[in-house]
């Protein structure tokens, strides 16, 4: 065999290893982002699934009231991103820095065209100062969830605070933890 008809087999067999290499290395890397993606839609559902258990009994709005959680910020809907619909507060869980799944600060409700309330979601609220002081560095997060910050002035005249909506009781399209709901009107509402 000459000098080079070796280097050419030598070239041709490490270019196929490197094919079969570089295929199996991305068989295995869709293999592990696949099995964090299964992994995460479990978490998820798991949340939306303690939400639910856990709001149920809110879906009568005299519950909620009973248990501390009052109107606040009337309907909050945006210019092009739909609504959140009406937060009904738990200011003790709000003063709290602590997030529990199964204690939410804020439950979210749609007004509806005959006056009714519809439970949609809740909504977990840690004021920034509060979270930062306990945990430097490190952002809040429900299950796998991190929250969104929002920054301060805003529309609420709230401190900066970290937020995570779970639209648990009306999908929403563009996401279950996404602050806006495409399909939340305030158009029924009528003030406080």
């Amino acid at each position: 065999m000459t000098t080079k008809s070796f280097a050419t087999l030598f070239a041709s067999a490490l270019l196929g290893g490197l094919v079969l290499v570089s295929t199996g290395d991305t068989a295995v890397l869709e293999h592990h982002d696949h099995t964090n993606a299964v992994a995460a839609q479990k978490q998820s559902s798991e949340l939306v699934r303690i939400v639910r258990e856990s709001t149920r009994r809110f879906k009568d709005p005299a519950v909620a009231d009973a248990e501390g959680y009052k109107l606040a910020f009337g309907c909050v809907s945006g210019s092009d991103y739909g609504a959140m619909g009406l937060h009904f507060v738990n200011a003790s869980l709000v003063g709290d820095p602590t997030l529990d799944p199964t204690r939410p600060e804020i439950v979210i409700y749609e007004p509806l065209p005959n006056g009714r309330l519809r439970l949609i979601g809740a909504d977990y609220l840690v004021l920034a100062s509060a979270w930062d002081a306990l945990h430097p560095g490190e952002p809040p997060q429900i299950m796998g969830q991190l929250l969104h910050l929002f920054e301060a002035p805003n529309r609420f005249g709230l401190p900066p605070f970290y937020t995570l909506h779970v639209w648990a009781w009306k999908e929403n399209p563009t996401g279950t933890f996404v602050n806006w709901h495409a399909n939340v009107s305030c158009d029924s509402f009528s003030g406080q």
